[in-house]
Formats: C-alpha cells, sequence, structure tokens
C-alpha cells in the first residue's frame, strides 16, 4: 500500500434508483468489469467496491444497490444496503439518469439524502444519458436539482461513452482527505474471484433471458480449483425457485445453458487472464430469497 507522506484517500458511494447507470460509471471509472451490467433493474445486490487512481488520491466507490421502494425481503434487504454505504462514505455522489428525471424513485432518494445531511448538504450530482435529452429539457432538470439546495456541484455525464467523466473524477479525487491508500496500487475490486465469477454469469442470466426468467434466479460459485496448467475449473449452480423454470435455463436440447456458458467463460478468460473451465448446473431451491446463507454471502442484513 502506497503512503508517500504526500497521498489521499477516500470513499465515494455511487446512490441511484435502479437502472441510471451506476454499474456502468463504477466500470468506467475503475477501467474494468467490477460490477454487471443488466437490462433489468434491481441488478446489483451487494456493495461492490471498486477501486480507482488518480494522481496521488485513491478513491474507493461504493456501487449500491438502486433505492427503490421495497417489496420483498431482498428489496429491503438491498435499499438497507445502499443507504449504509451511503453513510459510511466520505463522499456521496447522486446519480439520475437524464431521460427519467425526477421520477418517484429520485424524490424518495432526495428526500432521503436531504434528511441525511441535515443542515449542511454536500453532495455531489451527476446527470447520467445528458445525449439522450434535447437541452432545453436538460436545462429545465438542472434547474429543478439545483433548487433543491442539495448539491454542491453539478456533472453531465455519459457513463456509456465516457463522456464528463473524467472531470468529475478529477474533481471526486480533489476532494479526498490525506492519508495512505488503503489498498495495492494494482488492486481494482475488494470482490473476491468466486463471487465476481458468479455475478459474471448471473449477468448473462439477465441478459440472455431477462424477457423469459424473473427475479427468481441467482448463480453461487460452488468449485473454483486453480490447475497445474494455470487454467481455473469451475462449477457454479444456477439457483432457481420452481421446476417450471428449469426448461427456461437449459433451453431446447440444452442450448440456452450452453449460450450461456460460452458468454460467461468469454468473458471470465478475459478477465483472469487464462483458460477456463467452466461447468453450470441447475438446481431448484424453493425461496432462495429467504435464505440467511444467501444474505450472509451477499454482505446483506437479511433482517433489515
Amino acid at each position: 500500500m502506497t503512503d508517500t507522506g504526500d497521498t489521499r484517500c477516500g470513499f465515494v458511494a455511487i446512490l441511484g434508483a435502479p437502472n441510471v447507470g451506476k454499474s456502468t460509471l463504477l466500470n468506467r471509472l475503475v477501467g474494468a468489469k467490477v460490477s454487471i451490467v443488466s437490462p433489468k433493474v434491481q441488478t446489483t445486490r451487494t456493495r461492490v467496491l471498486g477501486i480507482c487512481i488518480e494522481g496521488d488520491a485513491q478513491v474507493i466507490f461504493i456501487d449500491t444497490p438502486g433505492i427503490f421502494a421495497p417489496k420483498r425481503r431482498l428489496d429491503r434487504a438491498m435499499v438497507a444496503s445502499a443507504w449504509g454505504g451511503a453513510a459510511d462514505a466520505d463522499e456521496t455522489l447522486l446519480l439520475i439518469d437524464a431521460s427519467r428525471g425526477i421520477d418517484g424513485d429520485t424524490r424518495n432518494i432526495i428526500d432521503g439524502l436531504k434528511k441525511q445531511a441535515g443542515d449542511k448538504p454536500n453532495i455531489v450530482l451527476a446527470i447520467n444519458k445528458v445525449d439522450l435529452v434535447k437541452k432545453e429539457a436538460l436545462l429545465k432538470l438542472i434547474a429543478d436539482l439545483t433548487e433543491t439546495g442539495l448539491f454542491r456541484e453539478i456533472f453531465m455525464i455519459s457513463a456509456q461513452t465516457g463522456d464528463g467523466v473524467p472531470e468529475m473524477m478529477t474533481y471526486l479525487a480533489g476532494g479526498v482527505r490525506k492519508g495512505p491508500w488503503l489498498y495495492p496500487e494494482d488492486q481494482m475490486s475488494d470482490m473476491p474471484s468466486r463471487l465476481l465469477a458468479a455475478e459474471i454469469t448471473r449477468e448473462q442470466l439477465y441478459r440472455q433471458l431477462h424477457q423469459e426468467l424473473p427475479y427468481a434466479a441467482t448463480v453461487e460459485t460452488e468449485e473454483w480449483e486453480q490447475r497445474e496448467d494455470g487454467s481455473i475449473t469451475i462449477r457454479q449452480i444456477i439457483y432457481i425457485e420452481r421446476p417450471s423454470q428449469k426448461g427456461i435455463v437449459l433451453g431446447k436440447g440444452g442450448q440456452k445453458i450452453k449460450s450461456l456458458g460460452a458468454a460467461s467463460r468469454k468473458e471470465l478468460e478475459s478477465m483472469f487472464e487464462c483458460r477456463v473451465h467452466l461447468f453450470l448446473f441447475v438446481k431448484v431451491r424453493e425461496k432462495w430469497g429467504d435464505d440467511p446463507d444467501r444474505y450472509r454471502d451477499w454482505g446483506l442484513d437479511y433482517n433489515a
């Protein structure tokens, strides 16, 4: 860990409604994939740390689950995790989708941040996907958000293309306090490899089956073996809640699970820079979303 006497370090929590681009932004900031992205909302279930170096500053970003009105136990745990991430961080970055504006979820987040900040609001705002809206609509959105009195700085960005992101990163890095770096210079995330590998396969589930498969699926890495030739053997279980969902994941003649495995394997080989032997199995586990062990593995509070 680097400490030259002039180093700085701090935590920045990325908050926002579901599907505003938090994970895309985190991956853009880090310069590598550390958080999964899919068209489904509430894809991020755990708090993911992305570690960035900017000059003499180490900025540790916390990608939190999207904040929304929770209905299930898992929803409540994810929302509690997001607010906990904001409370623990030195800085909060609120991300808003310009094309959605101030919807109900975002309004609730702004109200929650006001309560959390008290009479010293100190939030940085990033308006994402600015390339998707007309200038007049964007100016109106900026005016409405400025009126809240919550934000000390506003950035207009595109997490997808990277426009405006370097300027925002420079600003955030300039605000962290003096202190030693908490992670080695070459570390990009604190997520264990087994969990990250499971997340990559879960991303493929959402990408390839997001119309057919509900949220009733999760992935666990059951075995991880480093071979003598440098390759890795990974065995994963895709858990579903009902027997009827098994055919959806397997596909006709097993074609869908082969496609899932091939896409996941390709990404894992790129990520771990070695050959990966990936084996996927499908098991039915009713109400896995009410299993305390899952919550512990994800770093979520079962009783939230």
